[in-house]
């Protein structure tokens, strides 16, 4: 099992994140990530961190499809790629309506759909076999609708990227599984827990598999959840901030109707508890969300405990088909406890 480190948001902390980043490098991490919502950008980040880098891969997770065309998150990945020796990975996103709506404004639409042809697109820019032509329902290339002029013509690449680039996708709905499975390298659900592969993940990546024939299979294809590492003897502590950002996701990324969080944790369970954690939080009682977090749904998705407590619980993700586990920490200590057991 590879580790990656997954660094949230760039921001103010900058230096003491490279610390962190430079030390996993130094440990063997195959990969550092990091996101964009409404605030920071995952490139500028990821290009900062590149050029202070040597070996470590640079994963985009994610980049939000709204907030780019496919020809410019395939211009951005060739050009940040290039830079650093062939060590970028593509990781793309549909966000949430709030934000595409709200921050981008833009139509959400339908997120599937554009998944299907925003990687169909960029890997028609990666290969450049031939110029760029696409008709789809979300992206017709050249464009010749409304306000057109009528001049659009099909281009190649100027840059010779590297067409091989991996691609992998931030979906945790059934459907969305099922579609990285056919046309991505790799998934990045925000989190899980190896006991949820067989009650969600297989039967879905393994339809997706199927689809995308050519023998692809999970020994091919990387399963890279984000996993909250927090080192300490007192449990209720170390606890603490997986429950504060479980409440956070579960109950309000996203309004009532339209959480993909809290559906999601719905397979597995936790009907009741999704209910609950949306009433509480949306109610503005984000402590009590918080509070009603069970113990056993931070133990599942988070390695949580002293040495020998992580030591246990790794031994059941080491056996899982994950093939990458997404290190969500800022303690180098647990870094090194990690790559000691792990490479």
């Amino acid at each position: 099992m590879r580790l990656g480190l997954n660094t949230g948001y760039s921001g103010p902390r900058m230096a003491q994140t490279m610390d962190l980043i430079l030390e996993a490098e130094r440990l063997g991490y195959d990969s550092v990530w990091s996101g964009e919502a409404y605030g920071s950008d995952v490139i500028t980040f990821l290009a900062w961190v590149g050029a202070r880098t040597s070996k470590i891969k640079l994963g985009a997770g994610i980049m939000q499809m709204h907030a780019r065309t496919p020809a410019m998150a395939a211009m951005t990945a060739m050009t940040l790629d290039g830079l650093s020796g062939g060590r970028f990975i593509i990781g793309l996103g549909p966000s949430n309506p709030q934000v595409v709506e709200g921050w981008h404004g833009m139509p959400y639409g339908k997120p599937l759909q554009r998944y299907r042809e925003y990687i169909e697109i960029m890997r028609i820019i990666l290969k450049r076999e031939q110029p760029l032509q696409f008709d789809g329902q979300e992206y017709q290339i050249p464009y010749n609708g409304p306000g057109a002029s009528g001049l659009g013509k099909p281009l190649r690449s100027i840059l010779h990227g590297r067409p091989d680039m991996k691609i992998y996708t931030a979906s945790i709905s059934p459907k969305g599984i099922e579609l990285a499975a056919e046309l991505a390298d790799g998934v990045i659900p925000v989190w899980m827990s190896p006991a949820w592969y067989g009650q969600l993940y297989k039967a879905h990546l393994d339809a997706g598999f199927k689809k995308a024939g050519g023998g692809k299979s999970i020994e091919s294809f990387d399963l890279a959840p984000y996993v909250p590492v927090h080192m300490g003897n007192d449990l209720d502590k170390c606890r603490a901030p997986v429950k504060a950002s479980l409440a956070l996701y579960i109950g309000g990324m996203g309004a009532r109707n339209r959480n993909f969080y809290n559906s999601y944790v719905r397979n597995f369970g936790y009907e009741d508890l999704a209910t609950q954690l949306q009433d509480l939080y949306l109610g503005g009682r984000k402590e009590e969300a918080a509070a009603a977090v069970p113990d056993k749904l931070v133990d599942a998705v988070a390695l949580i405990g002293p040495r020998e407590r992580i030591k246990d619980q790794l031994a059941e993700w080491k056996a899982s088909p994950i093939g990458t586990m997404i290190v969500a920490s800022t303690q180098v200590e647990a870094l090194r406890t990690l790559a000691e057991m792990c490479l």
